[in-house]
């Protein structure tokens, strides 16, 4: 006869563990905005690095070949203007 009530006392124990609720936040609004601090100091201008050296120039290229044939190149004739 007690096994009933033990079981049922068990499992309510459960079920109530198991509704843990989250906590509740709350945001306290924001105050006004203070007054601007000082303005900081500027730093030093860097050291200017040294200029690279110049390149190589390059090799001058072969003259090219000269065509076997010849191409004609026709245009069609222009619109007449209305």
């Amino acid at each position: 006869m007690n096994r009933p009530i033990m079981i049922v006392t068990l499992f309510a124990m459960l079920v109530l563990a198991a509704c843990d609720q989250q906590p509740t936040v709350v945001n306290a609004p924001a105050g006004p905005a203070g007054p601007a601090g000082a303005k900081g100091a500027t730093g030093a201008e860097g050291v200017q690095g040294e200029t690279g050296a110049q390149g190589d120039a390059g090799k001058k290229g072969e003259a090219g070949k000269t065509g076997d044939s010849t191409t004609v190149i026709v245009t069609p004739p222009a619109e007449p203007a209305n």
